[in-house]
């Protein structure tokens, strides 16, 4: 095995102290050289957990080390923090959303480019076990043509934190799980263009950010993907939802299988009309087992180590950086039309 990659994490939230560390501790491809916040308490806090906590972020920076700098601060300070590691000689990571606009984004690109230094962001959803297997589904064409695919994300306990409630540190739930799920349809339909974009932005529990959205992304074949972010749901609708001219899928929650059920003949005789409420349907009635079949799919094994594998192989030269920078201006474009849309009240066609 080769030796460990020492990564340094700046930020010591949620995910940089929450997930991030914890995640290096665990590792067998990165180490954890330490923290930086620039809150005291938390620097206080990192070193009664054992872990070492640089006075500035001018000494992370400094320290010869430290190979890749993992950026987990408010959105808004994304773009500094990520082109000041890059210059430095580190290779980095960045929490998503990666940046708060296009524009800023090509800068971080560019200093990448001009260091020589690798940068991705941490799309760490695309191994959620959900998306696995919808985008197996797809891809091996059982349903026949897809018409939809839903993907849902809901709670009702509003947004959590302080600086996600806040507009000029990039808060709202489009940034904050829009991003994932944008990712994830991207992912599952890779290699096809989205030709229109439509969204609708929930201000519910606050009005400076979206608490909630409602995006349709329709793509190039005909799929029509919505992608619903919801932070007052008292009752959740289903996780995914895939609709195909043979067949539907399901899954209701994270933890639960893929639910299948697949049209098996085109011999079919005529639906016998059913009662339903105050009158009769044929269009309704539910169809028997001999014109179907259905199976379910248990959550597959997925390794959320692989993306630091996957970066740490790419620094080495041996693989492809997994989440590329094509596949982070595609996200941040579609954010920026789901925002426009929503603006406007709209539907906006563009190819993305």
């Amino acid at each position: 095995m080769p030796e460990k990659k020492k990564t340094a994490v700046v930020g010591y939230g949620g995910m940089g102290g929450g997930f991030h560390c914890k995640h290096a501790l665990k590792s067998d491809v990165i180490s954890l050289a330490g923290i930086y916040d620039i809150d005291p308490e938390k620097r206080s806090a990192a070193e009664r957990n054992g872990i070492h906590a640089y006075a500035s972020l001018e000494e992370l920076l400094a320290d010869p080390d430290v190979e890749i700098v993992t950026v987990a601060v408010p959105n808004d300070c994304h773009k500094e923090i990520v082109i000041r590691a890059l210059e430095a000689g580190k290779h980095v990571v960045c929490e998503k959303p990666v940046a708060l606009s296009s524009a800023e984004l090509e800068e971080m690109i560019a200093a990448s480019e001009r260091t020589g230094r690798l940068f991705t962001v941490h799309q760490n959803r695309r191994w959620d076990t959900d998306m696995l297997r919808i985008g197996a589904l797809y891809r091996k064409g059982e349903l026949g043509r897809i018409a939809t695919i839903e993907s849902r994300i809901h709670g009702s306990r509003g947004i959590p934190g302080d600086w996600r409630k806040k507009k000029e540190q990039g808060g709202g739930m489009v940034l904050d799980w829009g991003v994932h799920l944008i990712d994830q349809a991207l992912r599952i339909l890779s290699g096809v263009p989205v030709v229109s974009v439509y969204a609708r932005l929930d201000y519910i529990t606050t009005k400076e950010v979206d608490d909630g959205c409602h995006i349709v992304m329709e793509f190039e074949n005909g799929v029509h993907y919505i992608v619903e972010v919801g932070t007052s749901n008292f009752i959740n609708l289903p996780r995914f939802y895939m609709r195909g001219e043979n067949g539907t899928a399901i899954i209701r929650d994270w933890d639960m299988p893929m639910e299948v059920v697949v049209r098996n003949t085109s011999d079919e005789k005529d639906a016998l009309p059913i009662k339903a409420e105050s009158g009769l349907t044929k269009t309704m009635a539910p169809r028997d087992s001999d014109t179907t079949y259905s199976y379910q799919v248990p959550m597959p094994p997925s390794d959320v180590h692989d993306f630091y594998r996957n970066f740490c192989r790419a620094i080495d030269g041996l693989e492809p950086q997994l989440i590329t920078h094509e596949e982070m201006r595609r996200v941040m474009r579609i954010m920026e039309l789901a925002f426009e849309s929503a603006e406007k009240k709209q539907v906006i066609h563009t190819v993305v």
